[in-house]
């Protein structure tokens, strides 16, 4: 009797060892967090501070239809991020708000060739603030006395301010109200400012403009008083990841992206 045990239990024994190296060839494979976090893509992307809010949504939208790519970005003046682009800083995507900062690093041949395209276009207005009791109408006013501050964006590296550069010179106010100039490091430094009630009246974008309640716009700068605002975006030569660079540069050009930024206020470039 406890022979016939023993083997009895042998027999099971060998039966669940047999059992435990059969390999699970059915079994679903799960991917591991660190392998899922290896196929996910990082683009970093270089963008003109005056497109801050609008490419906010099209962060949402771009990453809810491609959830393998993520989107950084670096908001700044395009003069300033023209220069961290000629520094060596790791971008794949750049998105300025002038055309001679992508002049620049297209002469340098810095942009993956062929990738250079116009995007949008905008105008440029002068605001105040919401409660200003000054009657302007005209960017010719700002000769006026009771006009004492005004912000405009640095006339080296921000577009916008280089802009309204043109339009006083253009006007010949340039001279007269040359010490009455504040000037911020991008255009958002401008809106904030007339926002604040810190200066007087300050020019912005269009697109500026709209999104703050704490404004208003007193007049609109005519085209041929400056060169036409025009943001230029490219695939930077040295991107880490143009696949993805590439699948965002076509988003951005695609019709869903075109009635976000028509939202915003923004003129899509065809």
């Amino acid at each position: 009797m406890k022979r016939r045990n023993v083997l009895l239990l042998a027999a099971a024994l060998g039966i669940g060892l047999i059992g435990g190296m059969t390999p699970q060839a059915n079994a679903p494979s799960v991917a591991q967090p660190q392998q899922v976090a290896q196929r996910q893509t990082v683009l970093l992307v270089s963008v003109a501070a005056s497109l801050q809010d609008v490419m906010q949504v099209i962060q949402t939208n771009f990453e809810e239809a491609h959830p393998e790519i993520t989107l950084n970005y670096n908001f700044g003046s395009s003069g300033a991020l023209q220069q961290q682009i000629e520094q060596g800083a790791p971008v794949d995507v750049f998105i300025s708000a002038g055309v001679p900062q992508m002049d620049a690093l297209e002469e340098q041949d810095l942009l993956l060739s062929g990738s250079r395209q116009d995007l949008l276009g905008n105008s440029l207005v002068l605001i105040t603030p919401s409660d200003s009791a000054l009657e302007l109408s005209d960017f010719s006013d700002l000769t006026q006395p009771d006009v004492e501050r005004i912000s405009v964006g640095e006339f080296r590296s921000v577009p916008a301010g280089q802009y309204a550069e043109q339009v006083f010179n253009n006007l010949d106010i340039l001279a007269a109200i040359q010490p009455k100039l504040v000037f911020a490091n991008n255009v958002r430094g401008v809106l904030a400012a007339v926002e604040s009630g810190n200066v007087d009246a300050g020019v912005v974008y269009a697109t500026d403009a709209a999104i703050s309640e704490r404004v208003t716009v007193v007049a609109i700068a005519p085209a041929d008083l400056h060169s036409p605002i025009t943001y230029p975006l490219a695939i930077l030569d040295e991107a880490a990841n143009p696949d993805a660079a590439q699948t965002l540069v076509e988003y951005l050009t695609s019709d869903a992206a075109r009635a976000v930024f028509e939202d915003f206020g923004f003129t899509v470039l065809d």
